[in-house]
């Protein structure tokens, strides 16, 4: 299939799957007139892919992932190695809602005794 009908078969863009292409979780094949095409199963591994992006991990983290991408992520066990990175990126994650929460919280209290604009 063409990256058009990957990118319809999988609800992302052509864009985002030729950056997954070039970050190595997915590949193709170069039909005659240059065009990528893609297999069959590459359907699953995009959504898996999506499936892993949704859930906060980065293009990296789902690097760990790859020998399971072709299967059912969402169900499947994960490895130690998965475990880990999702680990790590949830702490950096909660570093970052905790700073931008600190930010919120000095900006909410400079903004106390002031008149809100239009009020």
């Amino acid at each position: 299939m063409r990256i058009g009908e990957l990118a319809k078969a999988t609800g992302t863009t052509p864009r985002a799957l030729r950056h997954y292409e070039q970050a190595g979780l997915i590949s193709s094949e170069r039909a005659v007139n240059g065009y990528r095409v893609y297999d069959e199963r590459a359907v699953v591994r995009v959504r898996n892919i999506r499936h892993l992006l949704a859930a906060g991990l980065t293009l990296d983290d789902v690097q760990a992932f790859l020998p399971c991408l072709d299967g059912d992520v969402a169900a499947a066990p994960p490895s130690d190695k998965g475990l880990r990175v999702a680990w790590e990126r949830l702490a950096v994650l909660n570093e970052r809602i905790a700073a931008q929460t600190e930010a919120r919280d000095r900006l909410e209290s400079a903004l106390r005794n002031t008149t809100r604009p239009g009020a």
